[in-house]
């Protein structure tokens, strides 16, 4: 059975609500978003060209306290800001009973961006990092599958080192979502 998220639609945030309402990496957020660049003339105009179609909804589950939604909503915001899709935040800690249809390889991870049709019908998703700033993750998922295990704690932290060389220092992964996005946009 495909996923539907009709009961959500309307019962989240708007972008700006949950900026003005942040109190944990608010600043880190802001500057992200003021760092955004389109990667190319032809993205920006791919996603302005979206305002033409009025069939899509975008959900995002996400929190303020998680580091990869302060480094990569703000690019998805930015992105669909300029697409006139709808977008409202859903809280995760308000909305479990989704975050659990949304999962990562079995666990919780945000952000999740659900693409939907105006029926609440589910298109498709994307997150919670770029497939590049991922890759180590499942592969530590992949590696490390017992939790109690001695050194899980060790390599996990390894992982998320990686994680962060990844993301690097500027913005040069912003490029990575915004063709993620779009080729998933594509798609429906």
């Amino acid at each position: 059975m495909s996923k539907n998220v009709a009961d959500k639609l309307g019962k989240g945030i708007s972008p700006a609500q949950f900026v003005d309402g942040m109190n944990k990496n608010k600043e880190q957020f802001v500057e992200w978003m003021e760092k955004f660049s389109w990667p190319s003339e032809d993205d920006r105009e791919y996603f302005e060209s979206l305002n033409n179609r009025d069939d899509l909804r975008c959900l995002i589950l996400m929190a303020e306290w998680c580091g990869d939604v302060a480094r990569n909503v703000p690019v998805v915001f930015k992105a669909l800001e300029d697409s006139g899709i709808p977008t409202e935040v859903l809280i995760i800690e308000e909305h479990m009973e989704t975050m659990d249809q949304y999962l990562t390889m079995g666990g919780r991870a945000i952000p999740i961006v659900i693409f939907a049709d105006t029926g609440g019908a589910v298109l498709g998703q994307w997150g919670p990092r770029s497939k590049f700033v991922q890759e180590p993750m499942i592969a530590f998922k992949t590696a490390n599958p017992d939790r109690e295990a001695s050194d899980y704690q060790d390599n996990l932290a390894v992982t998320r080192q990686e994680i962060l060389r990844r993301y690097g220092d500027g913005t040069g992964y912003h490029a990575d979502i915004v063709k993620e996005l779009r080729i998933l946009l594509e798609s429906f």
